[in-house]
């Protein structure tokens, strides 16, 4: 006559298929915590505006006015090398 014995499996934690499973999600839970705690502890900032004009009076005028060119006519400047026009005053 055979016997029918079934073997024991161990605890979960044993297998490493289970850490592969949790441990992922885990991690990056924890990181997120992480980065929350950081982003509330340690905020940015505030630029000050009259920073970047005092700067620029310092600087040559050429300079000064590329620097504060419009987003669209620094991203050409960059894209080709010519430098922007100055910006006429509104009238």
């Amino acid at each position: 006559m055979q016997q029918n014995t079934v073997k024991s499996s161990g605890p979960w934690w044993k297998y490493w298929h289970v850490w592969m499973v949790v441990g992922g999600p885990a991690v990056v839970v924890i990181a997120c915590m992480v980065t929350i705690y950081l982003a509330i502890t340690r905020p940015d900032p505030l630029v000050n505006r009259d920073r970047y004009y005092e700067a620029s009076q310092t600087m040559d005028p050429k300079a000064a006015a590329a620097s504060l060119a419009p987003a669209g006519q620094a991203r050409n400047h960059a894209a080709t090398g010519v430098l922007p026009a100055p910006a006429s005053p509104a009238k």
